[in-house]
């Protein structure tokens, strides 16, 4: 396994190591991801869900999440990792892969795809990057139904 680095390089490994844990259903693992000091509050906000605010609130929802979904896995796409001092700000596009409860036990359920674009916000703990907040927000399709913006209803733009 390669050393990284640079600051950039180990926010996107701590960046990884999330969603890592996630997809092994590790809460021990996720407690260590997160800061933990009583002068940081921490947040979250999963899609569709309000803003938690606290690490027990955060850390009980990744542990809800991890414990209601039989398969998840995440291909991360569109990384960039900007570090300002003791801050670094983490965007991407999750292009998650999960699977609910099969009818037969012992089996994978049927498998969905969804698209989630995230910020992660990290804070500089010691020599270590915690994530500080994490927000999702799932990537609606387009409909086809919908108008170019260029139009007017009923028809093309008239010059």
């Amino acid at each position: 396994m390669s050393t990284a680095r640079t600051d950039s390089e180990r926010v996107e490994l701590a960046n990884t190591a999330l969603y890592e844990a996630v997809e092994r259903g590790d809460t021990v693992a996720m407690e260590q991801l997160w800061v933990d000091s009583p002068d940081v509050d921490v947040s979250c906000v999963h899609p569709g869900w309000p803003v938690l605010r606290g690490r027990g609130e955060v850390l009980r929802s990744y542990a809800l999440i991890m414990a209601s979904t039989d398969y998840i896995q995440f291909f991360l796409t569109d990384v960039e990792v900007a570090v300002a001092g003791d801050t670094a700000l983490v965007t991407c596009t999750e292009n998650i892969l999960s699977g609910g409860p099969a009818e037969t036990e012992g089996e994978l359920g049927p498998l969905v795809g969804q698209l989630v674009v995230a910020t992660n916000v990290f804070r500089r703990v010691g020599e270590d990057w915690k994530v500080w907040s994490h927000h999702g927000s799932p990537v609606l399709a387009g409909r086809e139904d919908e108008e170019d913006e260029d139009e007017e209803p009923g028809g093309p733009e008239r010059a």
